[in-house]
């Protein structure tokens, strides 16, 4: 099974999701998890799964290409004369990884539609070229504006027949304010899909034996 996790918009908690998700898929079976298109990153700067390594102690992680200005990864490679691989062939790799684990998570960049390519082909044009069954998680916000955000993306995974898993709130305070409050509720019924996790605000930070004694308390 592939889980390909994107997210509503960028800085949502897509990174600390997928090391959560990893941490539950590798109770039950083998695991990779890949990082098609890195940004924002330079050479020997940590990068997303240096984080999810640091979280969960894993060590089959994959990174596609990395970029060093934190923009969406068409134009950041643009900008630094990198040719950028077609989503078909991260695909394929991606599928070749499925053959030997029994799950991959794929994290992508930014939201659903930001362009992987040269050709400005997205997670979702990626998706249709997979063989492998997968399914897609949605990394929302908790506050203002996730309703509409959340849908959009929902929307998009739609019209293109895309499996959607659940979504995730990528960064739950610890306490609500009203619309926080409502939202959880209101998710499911705007989407149609159900809130599978809720991560707390500033699960990222924590050492890597509490993140994953926390993780099954996350979801349900």
């Amino acid at each position: 099974m592939i889980i390909l996790v994107t997210g509503t918009d960028t800085e949502v908690g897509k990174t600390v999701t997928t090391a959560a998700l990893a941490v539950r898929a590798v109770a039950s079976g083998s695991l990779a998890v890949v990082k098609p298109a890195q940004t924002g990153v330079g050479p020997d700067e940590p990068g997303d799964l240096d984080d999810i390594h640091r979280l969960t102690g894993l060590t089959k992680l994959h990174e596609g290409v990395r970029l060093r200005d934190p923009l969406a990864p068409t134009t950041a490679a643009q900008r630094e004369g990198v040719t950028l691989p077609p989503v078909a062939v991260h695909a394929k790799a991606i599928d070749e990884l499925a053959r030997t684990n029994d799950t991959v998570l794929v994290e992508g960049a930014g939201g659903i539609l930001v362009g992987l390519d040269a050709e400005g082909n997205n997670l979702a044009d990626l998706a249709g070229h997979l063989t492998t069954p997968f399914g897609f998680v949605v990394v929302a916000r908790a506050g203002l504006g996730t309703l509409n955000h959340s849908g959009l993306t929902v929307e998009a995974l739609r019209s293109r027949g895309l499996p959607i898993e659940g979504l995730v709130i990528g960064s739950l305070p610890a306490e609500l304010d009203l619309a926080e409050e409502c939202n959880l509720v209101d998710l499911p019924a705007v989407t149609g899909v159900p809130v599978i996790g809720r991560i707390p605000a500033g699960a990222g930070s924590l050492d890597q034996e509490a993140f994953k004694a926390a993780v099954p308390s996350w979801f349900g």
